[in-house]
């Protein structure tokens, strides 16, 4: 029998399925283990082979894990709402549910063509109105809580009106507020009043806030979805404005999410990027006042420390966090973040033309970009603090590199401390307080913690260290601040003024938000005819006058609500009652292997973590950290293929006849992306490339070498307007799934990124058609014949067997499945120079490798007899015996200078080895008839004569 790779996988693949082979129970007396891929979205390019690279490391864990006793729940969805589907729609009039769709049915045939063990009994798809009922109902646990700062904790929301009866805003374990009254006053207040309060305490909660605002595709972008004041997406102008926005409030979690990472297998990366993002820091808030200055003066002059107020420029303060209060007094200057309210209040009228034209270039920025700008820029807004202990004037500038949201929006600056601070003061000439003396040469900032301080009024001659906590309290008994402990990481915007994602589970009545009951759930998506932006920025339901008129919100909810939960739905996925069931969740509690990449490190993990963490509090859910062990897979890159034109002209030269300054016989070459799959490794078909893009090259012209085309190459993103895309189908009808899958293995570590090379697929697949010939002969006549036997194995294939055990088994559990390829194919090498045909050995040879490569496993596993699946057999139990060394090569020196060597037994005595040794014939010739006076034996090393 020929090794027919199409027919083979086709058969096992619907034997699997009409078997229900990967269908997973809830009741098992096996031990449990759950392995989930971060879902796809299912986008209308399908799979390229970058896509499947973890998908194909998740699925041989998973196997392998059933291999070893585990009760296996390795199942698949789509992350299918989103602005792409959306985007997709506007432009081409399809609406996003039927695009989504079809896209799905491209996806799923493409991940059935690889064989992964997917149960697509527990499917989900985020835009189905049965599973996102179920996120509708989440939003609605997290809006009916508050989070208790006494007990670390999500609190029905309830619990904190009863708290209000009886203490009025001073009530135990909540957070700071705006609002402050008496029991007897909230007892007065009416159902809104009330609610209104609530608002300020609900962990899901609604207010107005400044987001980057994209009129050409209608919708709020994301930070990361800015660059350079355009869209990424489709370059369109994105500006700032206020618009009325759910949010999570994640800050709330902070501190359990700092503590959480101490309790999962992440890498330290990943650990790293996320408590960068949360950002915890010790300090100080101090509040600062502002004055016009005592007397006219160039801004940043110092003014002497018996300085007398001047007159208030307006009813304004400026407080600041600084983790370094004991800088306090070399602070030179204040930066506030532009988009402040209080800039208009205290900018003077000479600044105020400059300070405006300064926010209206802000407004066109995203944060990332300000944040990663290099470039020095910023406004003197006219106005003054005042230092509280000098009573010196510090100018106030807004300068693009401070945000509103992290702390307080504002900084004050200590350029002899700070290298940012010392650049902008450079910058701008404001003058620069030396506060720790010889630490400071003037040329850069020192950022030192043990200088003793110089300058610093009180402070004078107070090592740093010690000046903080000194500072700290001077601030808290002047009332003018308070130690404070502050985090980066801002509460989570959670709405989207798009169409294709969930209804939010909110009615407005007269301005209040009231959540609608759970019996009334889903609130389904209604149809629409078009997806404009409403009147006044609001999403497209806006423009629904049965929606409106039912004052239901029109924001949606933003993509990551859906995959925030998703894993937990897995559990339990045709439950009509509870999103899940406290007994699945409580059987498969945590994800034991989560794969996925790192764009997703911060944003879905920590809202997943977050929700996680709230249901858990709520007693929904018995663990609260989602994901017990994160592996981040690393990217697929392409490999282009460049052809040069000469300019002008459409005569294409291959790429060995190019000058070294680019060019060919001095005419200007143009560099042009071609389409990889019509080139050899770097011989380009020239017949394809005339026939490619509706023949726009067909009247092409070629300076070849050596009768070729050789292309350019270069290692770039995988994406299709590099014309550097594989399609996953194309190789697996060419070579087979499981060539296809150990190659993507075999590439290198699935946590590193590497470029894709289509031609290093041979080897992998000869690889099958070697282990094909283990079973099968080809006879002279093209037919096979069977080989395969039931004859007791030898201790060489015994031992070449069990290292081969050992050395897998490792690398599957060190997730190491390149060198588990490579192990692979020196095991079949070495079974092949034994002339191995026997059962006893090839039978635990299939079982290792039915993780790696199912469909020619199964298929071999029934070709020696066995009638149950190879997926349900065990792994093989290595036997140290089988590879223990029983003899050794040993060194034989005659006076200490070696003259031969001999294969002695490991259990040899020394007398026996003295008789083999002085019996060699070579020992005799250097012993030249005379008998040692000694023989020095040392086990496992070596044997000397003394003569």
């Amino acid at each position: 029998m020929e090794y027919n790779f199409n027919e083979i996988e086709k058969k096992w693949q619907r034997f699997w399925e009409e078997n229900g082979t990967y269908t997973v129970s809830n009741e098992s007396k096996k031990p449990k283990y759950y392995v989930l891929d971060m879902f796809p979205y299912p986008s209308g390019a399908g799979l390229h082979v970058g896509h499947p690279l973890g998908y194909i490391a998740s699925d041989i864990y998973a196997r392998y894990k059933r291999l070893k006793g585990f009760n296996v729940l390795h199942p698949m969805g789509y992350d299918a709402f989103g602005l792409p589907a959306e985007q997709y729609a506007i432009e081409n009039g399809i609406h996003p549910a039927a695009s989504t769709e079809k896209n799905i049915t491209t996806f799923r045939k493409q991940l059935d063509n690889i064989g992964f063990c997917f149960d697509w009994s527990r499917e989900v798809r985020t835009s189905d109105p049965q599973y996102y009922k179920w996120t509708q109902w989440i939003f609605l646990q997290l809006f009916e809580s508050y989070f208790d700062r006494q007990q670390q904790k999500a609190v029905p929301i309830r619990n904190l009106v009863a708290l209000f009866e009886q203490h009025g805003s001073a009530a135990p374990g909540v957070k700071p507020s705006a609002f402050s009254f008496t029991a007897d006053e909230w007892k007065s207040y009416t159902e809104a009043q009330k609610l209104d309060i609530l608002m300020d305490y609900r962990l899901a909660y609604c207010g107005y806030g400044e987001v980057n605002w994209c009129e050409a595709l209608g919708t709020v972008l994301a930070n990361d979805e800015v660059v350079n004041g355009v869209s990424e997406r489709g370059g369109y102008p994105v500006v700032k404005k206020k618009l009325r926005q759910w949010y999570l409030r994640i800050t709330e979690y902070a501190d359990r999410l700092l503590e959480g990472l101490q309790r999962v297998d992440f890498s330290e990366a990943m650990k790293e990027m996320q408590s960068n993002w949360i950002g915890k820091s010790s300090g100080a808030e101090i509040t600062f006042s502002i004055q016009a200055p005592s007397q006219p003066s160039p801004q940043g002059k110092e003014h002497p420390s018996e300085y007398v107020a001047g007159q208030s420029l307006k009813e304004a303060s400026l407080t600041v966090y600084t983790t370094r209060p004991d800088t306090i007094f070399g602070v030179d200057f204040m930066v506030i973040a532009p988009e402040l309210d209080l800039v208009d209040q205290i900018k003077t009228p000479e600044q105020a033309a400059a300070v405006d034209t300064y926010i209206a270039y802000v407004k066109s920025r995203s944060e990332r970009e300000r944040m990663a700008e290099k470039k020095i820029s910023g406004v003197f807004t006219g106005a003054y603090a005042i230092n509280p202990f000098d009573g010196r004037e510090i100018p106030i500038w807004i300068s693009e590199y401070v945000l509103a949201g992290y702390g307080t929006g504002a900084i004050m600056a200590v350029p002899c401390g700070d290298e940012r601070d010392f650049k902008f003061a450079k910058h701008f000439n404001i003058p620069i307080t030396n506060i720790i003396g010889s630490h400071f040469n003037g040329e850069d900032a020192n950022a030192t913690k043990d200088a003793v301080l110089e300058n610093s009024g009180f402070l004078n001659g107070v090592p740093m260290r010690e000046a903080m906590e000194r500072v700290i309290k001077a601030i808290e008994e002047k009332g003018i601040g308070t130690r404070k402990v502050n985090y980066k990481m801002r509460d989570a915007a959670f709405s989207r003024q798009r169409y294709w994602g969930e209804p939010f589970p909110i009615q407005w009545k007269n301005g209040t938000a009231y959540p609608m009951d759970a019996a009334e759930l889903p609130l389904e998506l209604p149809a629409v005819d078009s997806y404009k932006p409403g009147p006044e920025g609001e999403g497209p339901l806006a423009n629904i006058p049965e929606w409106v008129a039912r004052e239901l919100e029109t924001n949606t909810m933003p993509g990551y609500a859906g995959s925030s939960w998703y894993f937990l739905r897995y559990m339990d996925p045709k439950n009509n009652q509870e999103f899940a069931g406290r007994h699945a969740t409580d059987y498969w509690n945590q994800v034991d292997l989560y794969i996925g990449g790192t764009e997703h490190a911060v944003g879905h993990l920590l809202y997943s973590r977050m929700w996680t963490k709230a249901l858990y509090d709520l007693g929904y859910i018995g663990f609260d950290e989602p994901f017990k062990r994160l592996v981040n897979q690393g990217m697929i890159q392409g490999s282009s293929r460049f052809v040069y034109r000469i300019n002008g002209t459409n005569e294409f030269v291959s790429q060995g006849l190019i000058a070294a300054d680019d060019t060919y016989n001095g005419q200007v070459l143009d560099k042009i992306h071609v389409d990889v799959n019509f080139v050899d490794g770097v011989e380009l078909d020239l017949e394809a490339f005339k026939k490619w893009k509706n023949s726009e090259f067909a009247d092409a012209a070629f300076i070849l070498e050596n009768g070729k085309y050789l292309c350019g190459t270069e290692t770039e993103k995988m994406s299709k307007t590099k014309f550097n895309t594989v399609n996953p189908d194309d190789l697996v009808n060419k070579y087979g799934a499981d060539t296809f899958r150990m190659y993507e293995m075999f590439l290198g570590p699935v946590e590193m990124s590497k470029p894709w090379d289509t031609k290093g697929i041979e080897g992998v697949h000869r690889f099958l058609k070697k282990l094909w010939r283990l079973f099968y002969k080809e006879n002279t006549d093209g037919s096979f014949t069977n080989i395969w036997t039931n004859d007791t194995p030898t201790a060489a294939e015994l031992k070449v067997l069990h290292k081969s055990i050992k050395k897998i088994e490792d690398d599957n559990e060190r997730f190491s499945f390149n060198t588990g390829v490579s192990a692979f194919m020196i095991l079949v090498n070495e079974l092949n120079d034994l002339k191995c045909h026997k059962k006893q050995v090839l039978d635990p040879v299939l079982v290792m490798l039915s993780s790696y490569a199912p469909h020619i496993a199964e298929e071999l596993w029934h070709a020696l007899g066995n009638s149950s699946s190879v997926l349900d057999a065990p792994f093989p139990v290595y036997e140290e015996k089988y590879t223990k060394e029983s003899e050794k090569e040993y060194p034989i020196s005659v006076n200490g200078k070696m003259r031969t060597t001999m294969i002695l037994s490991l259990d040899a005595s020394q007398q026996e080895v003295e008789q083999l040794v002085l019996a060699n014939e070579t020992v005799q010739k250097w012993l030249d008839g005379k008998p040692p006076k000694k023989i020095i034996y040392v086990k496992n090393k070596m044997v000397n004569l003394v003569v």
